[in-house]
Order: C-alpha cells, then sequence, then structure tokens
C-alpha cells in the first residue's frame, strides 16, 4: 500500500471526509500496520515513537465500526492522565463533527476532578463512545451507571506509564466486566514486566507492531550536551535563558518536589513560568494548560508525566534539568519538539551518574554536541568522553607493545620490569610513528 492511500483501507464515506478536513495526507507507519489489523476486529499491541499518528491509527478504524442505531456502549479509551483524555477526546469530537455525525455518534469524556452525580445523569443514554481515566471510569461501572459488557473494543493507551502511576489494576476491573473476545488494542512505548503479565492474561497471540523506521529521536533535533559542575540547575538555566530565547521552552526533571523548587527559583528571578506534574489538583491543571493556550507561560516546568500525557503545542526547546534513568524517558522528553517537520533544540546538563544513559543514547544514535555557557556565550568544549576515549588508545597502544616484546626463555628475576619498560619503549615509538604519519 502506498503511503498517500487511505482509500486502501476503504473506510465509510463520512471518514473520508474527516481526513479531508484533518487535511491527511500520507498515512503514517503506524496507521499502515494498525489500521488494517483494528478494522478486523483483532487484537494488537502497538509500539511507536511520540509523534507518530498512533491516535488516528486506533480512532479511525474504531469509528468505522460503530453502529449509530445500537444504543450501547461500543468503544472504551483508557489512558493515564486526565490531560492526555482531554486530549484525544477532543479528537473524537472532531471527527464527529468533520464527519458530519453529530447527530448520531455520542461521545463521553470521564475523568476525576468532576461532579460524579452530573456524570451519572448524563449516561441515562449510553454513550457510543467513552474516553477516561481507568479509575473513574471503573468507578462508574461499579455504582451501575455504566454497562460496558457489550462494548466490542477498549483500548489500552500508554500502558506502562498506567503501570507506573499504578493504574493497571483499575483497567483490570473494567476488563473484568468486559467479554472474553474484546478487542483489545495496547499502545505502550516500552513493555515491562508487570505490563507483560497484564498482556499475557488478557491476549493470546496477538498481533505486535513496532515502528522504529523514523530513527532513535526527531531527525530535525538538535541534542547538546552542558556539564553541570559546581553551578546550581537554576544558576545554568539562568545563563542558558540569556542565549536562548525560545518559543515555548520544557524543562524536565525527575520529581515533583524538584519541579515546584526550580519554577519558584526562575520565577523569582523574572521568568514567565508554569509548572506541570502530578501532585497538581485538577483545577491547578486546568488553569495551567488554559495558560499555556494563551501564551502566557514561555517556561513549563514539568515532570515525565507531561512528556507521556500531554500534547503540548509549539515547544521549542527541551531542557533536561535532570537527565532520566532510561534512554525511553529521554526519547519521549525530545520528542516533545521538532514535530510536523519543525527544528528543535534539547539542551542536556549532565553530571557523572549520567555518562551511562550518555553512552547508551550514543548507542542508538543519537549525536550529542558538547557545549558549556562562558562569559554569556556558547563554548564548544572536548567531548565529555574524550579522556575515556584516551585512555582506551593508551590501553590498545600498550596492548599491541607487549606484543612485539620478546619473552626469555628463561624465567630471570625482575623479568616482567624489564617487559614493561621495553613495551612503553615501544609504545612510545609507535605513538612517534603515528603523530609523524599524520603530519
Amino acid at each position: 500500500m502506498k503511503k498517500s492511500d487511505f482509500k486502501a483501507f476503504n473506510f465509510q464515506p463520512f471518514l473520508y471526509n474527516v481526513l479531508d478536513k484533518l487535511k491527511f495526507i500520507e498515512a503514517t507507519p503506524i496507521q499502515q500496520e494498525v489500521i488494517p489489523v483494528a478494522l478486523k476486529k483483532e487484537s494488537l499491541i502497538g509500539q511507536s515513537h511520540t509523534g507518530s499518528g498512533k491516535t488516528h491509527a486506533y480512532l479511525l478504524p474504531l469509528f468505522n465500526r460503530i453502529q449509530e442505531d445500537k444504543n450501547e456502549v461500543q468503544v472504551i479509551i483508557t489512558v493515564p492522565t486526565r490531560e492526555l483524555a482531554m486530549q484525544i477526546f477532543d479528537e473524537v469530537r472532531k471527527i464527529i463533527e468533520f464527519g458530519e455525525m453529530v447527530d448520531q455518534i455520542r461521545s463521553k469524556l470521564i475523568i476525576g476532578g468532576t461532579d460524579k452525580q452530573k456524570m451519572i445523569e448524563k449516561l441515562k443514554e449510553p454513550p457510543h463512545i467513552i474516553v477516561g481515566t481507568p479509575g473513574r471510569i471503573s468507578d462508574l461501572i461499579k455504582e451501575g451507571a455504566l454497562n460496558v459488557y457489550q462494548a466490542e473494543s477498549i483500548v489500552v493507551d500508554e500502558a506502562d506509564l498506567l503501570i507506573d502511576l499504578g493504574l493497571i489494576q483499575e483497567v483490570d476491573e473494567i476488563l473484568v466486566r468486559m467479554q472474553r473476545d474484546v478487542q483489545l488494542l495496547v499502545f505502550s512505548a516500552t513493555i515491562p514486566v508487570k505490563l507483560q503479565h497484564f498482556l499475557n492474561k488478557y491476549m493470546e497471540s496477538p498481533k505486535h507492531i513496532r515502528i522504529q523506521d523514523q530513527g532513535p529521536a526527531p531527525e530535525k533535533m538538535e541534542h547538546r550536551l552542558i556539564p553541570l559542575r559546581h553551578r546550581s540547575v537554576s544558576e545554568l538555566l539562568m545563563e542558558a535563558t540569556k542565549l536562548i530565547n525560545p518559543y515555548l521552552a520544557l524543562i524536565f526533571v525527575n520529581k515533583k518536589e524538584n519541579a515546584d523548587e526550580l519554577a519558584g527559583e526562575l520565577t523569582a528571578q523574572g521568568l514567565d513560568v508554569g509548572i506541570i506534574h502530578g501532585g497538581l489538583t485538577p483545577r491547578e491543571r486546568k488553569r495551567t494548560l488554559k495558560n499555556l493556550k494563551d501564551l502566557k507561560y514561555q517556561y513549563i516546568v514539568a515532570t515525565d508525566l507531561a512528556a507521556r500525557g500531554i500534547d503540548i503545542p509549539g515547544v521549542s526547546h527541551i531542557f533536561n534539568a535532570e537527565l532520566p534513568r532510561d534512554a525511553e524517558t529521554y526519547l519521549h522528553r525530545v520528542g516533545r519538539t521538532a514535530r510536523a517537520g519543525l527544528e528543535g533544540t534539547a539542551v542536556s546538563f549532565y553530571k557523572e551518574k549520567d555518562i551511562t544513559l550518555i553512552e547508551k543514547l550514543e548507542k542508538s544514535g543519537i549525536t550529542f554536541h558538547n557545549f558549556d555557557i562562558k562569559n554569556e556565550s556558547w563554548v564548544e568544549i572536548t567531548d565529555w568522553n574524550q579522556r575515556k576515549k584516551r585512555e582506551k588508545k593508551e590501553n590498545e597502544l600498550l596492548e599491541d607493545a607487549y606484543k612485539q616484546v620478546r619473552k626469555p626463555n628463561k624465567v630471570k628475576p625482575g623479568y616482567k620490569k624489564k617487559m614493561k619498560r621495553q613495551a612503553e619503549q615501544i609504545k612510545s615509538r609507535m605513538k612517534r610513528n603515528d603523530f609523524k604519519r599524520k603530519k
């Protein structure tokens, strides 16, 4: 199938109107792989990079099978965070509106932080599609306000984050109330052990789709490394902001306490800073997202919840004030910029403990540029691993030199010192010869 050939999917006519209005020209790799499987009502596991078109890879085929004359829940989409639920629900509403199906297809957003009694009233007429967080969906099922037994499909999106946040139990509570042959579409960046147990419980030989053809990170992304050294994170960030005037920068830390502290320090120095992390109240999160849309912030300090759970348009720069523990999280962070063909920059502050992660990222194909900030300007510095490379080369030369040392026929006292002396002399000669060749 050609990339541009959406017609090969044989969607219902209203979905082609949707595709035109969404200005979708080419099916992305994940869409090409997922849509045919989902249309056949088969279960699957999907893994792809951020910004790959995953959401519409499952929304389009699920909409294609909606039977508007059936007065029952047909599709459930579960996600880890309220923000992500709202984001996906917006896409659901667009499809309904663009397809001119407002009077035919009903949808509901079911998340915490909302009036439960009002929600129960609204559910008296069952929606065809539900988008929400597993905790609130499970709660309403237990209350008897929601019947999901007849639903034919359930999407478990950002499944590894559901594991991290301890929400997979609620998904389990939803699934045990559904038919055994329900179509289960699981999307996850990684497959941790706990998620594997869940998959084994509910899926038998599912289609496993991995999309890796676009490389480890956005192609138009520059990755910069800056040693933190003796400086504080806020001090180094303030130095960087004098050289970079981002349209919108996401600043990542690893803990919500660190996010609060850093945001406070940057605000005190005059920056327009917002915060996004799991410790905010629903009202605070809603206000932050509204202020983001109104362009009131130039900087957002965030934990990895934002990297996985919220689509923030217009991000021009990523700052890793603290590097994450694993390569996957780094890729999700930097995937928030350089989207839709635009350029982006990721600036990471690092300590000695981060070297292992940097090595792993370099092996995956990422090229880091090494800089420091001195006298209010960028200064290109020696690679972080230059010393390591020198040590490795010295060891290799010494090993080659030892191979050229003649071993004595008879072992005499002090022979090891003598061999070492000879090896060092040979190594020095090899280095001189190498230097002459390069001149």
